[in-house]
């Protein structure tokens, strides 16, 4: 909730403090009434802070403005006013130059406004009435502009991106033709995703948030919304079929809801393969319908932001700590783990539930003294050292000690895509440039983009593997070794696998030594040493360094 401060130029001008934003606009007259402001915003505000500032500005009151709350002598005074119903008349922070992005930023982008639907603990469908769009039009200038000023991500504001599925579909092919390169986060809801939608998903760069909150169509009832289990998880393969990345919103602490209904919403959710979830308590946010609702529904909440529940009659407090315990082991070990490729192969390997594996793991960081409120005070290297060592705990215990190379492996493998597919991609030379350089006569680096990998298990037979059964796996091919290159390329990642020399070749660089005067030892002759190298500059994997 914005707070700002208008000053006039002279030394003795006074000052006057306003707030808007959904929770001023829910609670405007308490805070009216608690605070030193002078006014709320309630509200859309671009067209009421113009009619401040032209007031402001002529020395007039601000009695009658419509769009404001006041605090004056005779009392609390809201002015209504109607949300506007073109939107384009509104100016583009945009291609007005208010917002000036910079290469490399990520920006937020409102295509509509609105919600049709009423989620209890949501405040989004207040304030108006229905879903109001901006025009193709100037949706295209504005990403036109964002291409043009190189940004890197777009965060889509919209409640449901995809309620308008024609429209949905009409940006996408829009996105992929201009902006092919940018990170787009979208919201949206399964019920409104099909075939070709989730196509479209796929052939663009972005991520989806989807609001699953609980798996208890009941749940969801007590709150206001409709659940079908089935035709979201038929939704949700739909979008698995094409590679589309998704994650899952998780609530608990929901009226009706429970600890056991929550491990159970967790199996259900990471039994799906998202590429994360974002867990929350429950918030009574002022406005709500659940906030109108929450005292004869039995909810024990915190009255001040941040809101949260602390209990329930189904939902103790105990339960409550439970349950955000679990939600930070679900950060730590599977979100920020970067755990969907092989998290499912564990699960069925030890013949357990999402939910009891993120316990075990809560239960072994409380036995290793290791206190983790969020995943935010840990690297990704620490993340990973922690699954290595969390996993060989649980396998030896439950005597499959003999699947520890393998999970080691896989674990490995999908840090370093990840890491690989995050990394900047370096210069390329031109054909040109490496027929005319001896790369024996140079000195090299291994590109900083570029992994190399030791592994127990040959990796291009894991890779080739696709979801692996672990113990079949295991069966059949034995931890031989193997050494891999892993690299970013255009869109995509790639695993080249070594032979040893190769693999010391590349470990030696960076020296400062020309790459041909470190040879000795790794069984390489000269023209195969310079035919790899060519091959491993051309690919990004090496660079020459700076003299």
């Amino acid at each position: 909730m914005p707070r700002y401060r208008l000053c006039a130029a002279e030394a003795d001008a006074t000052v006057d403090a306003f707030r808007r934003g959904p929770e001023a606009t829910a609670d405007t007259k308490r805070l009216l009434a608690t605070s030193t402001l002078d006014f709320i915003v309630v509200g859309e505000g671009e067209s009421t802070f113009v009619d401040v500032m032209a007031r402001m500005t002529q020395g007039s009151s601000l009695a009658g403005t419509g769009g404001l709350a006041l605090a004056q002598q005779e009392g609390f005074q809201s002015f209504h006013r109607h949300p506007e119903p073109d939107l384009d008349q509104l100016p583009s922070p945009y291609l007005s130059g208010v917002l000036a992005p910079s290469e490399g930023d990520g920006v937020l982008w409102e295509l509509s406004r609105g919600c049709n639907f009423a989620c209890e603990f949501c405040f989004d469908h207040k304030g108006g009435v229905g879903v109001r769009h901006f025009s193709l039009e100037r949706i295209t200038q504005e990403l036109n502009f964002l291409v043009k000023k190189k940004v890197a991500q777009v965060f889509v504001l919209d409640s449901t991106f995809n309620q308008d599925m024609k429209r949905a579909k009409t940006i996408l092919r829009l996105i992929k033709k201009v902006a092919p390169h940018i990170h787009f986060h979208f919201e949206v809801r399964s019920e409104f995703i099909d075939a070709e939608l989730a196509r479209l998903f796929a052939e663009i760069t972005c991520s989806l948030q989807i609001g699953l909150q609980s798996a208890d169509p009941l749940v969801q009832r007590n709150v206001g919304r409709v659940f079908n289990q089935q035709d979201f998880s038929a939704k949700i393969g739909m979008l698995n079929n094409v590679g589309a990345i998704f994650g899952f919103d998780l609530i608990y602490g929901l009226p009706g809801d429970s600890l056991a209904g929550f491990r159970q919403s967790l199996d259900f959710a990471l039994s799906l393969y998202p590429n994360h979830l974002d867990i929350f308590p429950l918030a009574v946010l002022p406005g709500t319908r659940l906030a109108e609702r929450a005292e004869e529904l039995g909810l024990a909440w915190l009255k001040s932001a941040p809101y949260t529940v602390a209990s329930s009659p189904t939902f103790s407090a105990a339960d409550m700590e439970i349950a955000g315990k679990l939600a930070a082991a679900c950060d730590i070990f599977y979100s920020r783990g970067k755990a969907v490729a092989w998290f499912n192969s564990v699960l069925q390997a030890l013949h357990l539930r999402p939910a009891a594996l993120l316990e075990s793991f809560m239960l072994w960081l409380s036995e290793q003294k290791i206190t983790v409120t969020g995943e935010d005070q840990l690297s990704d290297g620490e993340i990973l050292q922690m699954q290595r060592r969390f996993l060989q705990y649980l396998f030896t215990e439950k005597k499959r000690a003999q699947l520890i190379p393998l999970v080691h492996d896989l674990v490995d493998f999908h840090y370093y895509y990840a890491s690989a597919l995050l990394s900047p991609l370096p210069d390329l030379p031109t054909d040109r440039e490496l027929e005319h350089t001896d790369l024996l006569r140079e000195p090299l680096t291994l590109s900083p983009s570029a992994i190399l990998a030791r592994f127990n298990f040959e990796i291009i037979d894991i890779l080739e593997a696709g979801e692996i059964n672990l113990r079949e796996f295991a069966g059949c091919f034995k931890p031989s070794g193997s050494f891999a290159v892993i690299y970013p390329r255009a869109d995509d990642v790639f695993t080249e696998s070594l032979i040893e020399p190769y693999y010391l070749l590349l470990q030696r660089l960076g020296c400062g030594k020309p790459a041909g005067e470190i040879l000795t030892g790794i069984g390489l002759a000269a023209e195969e040493a310079s035919s790899f190298l060519e091959f491993a500059a051309a690919e990004g994997i090496v660079t020459i360094s700076e003299k």
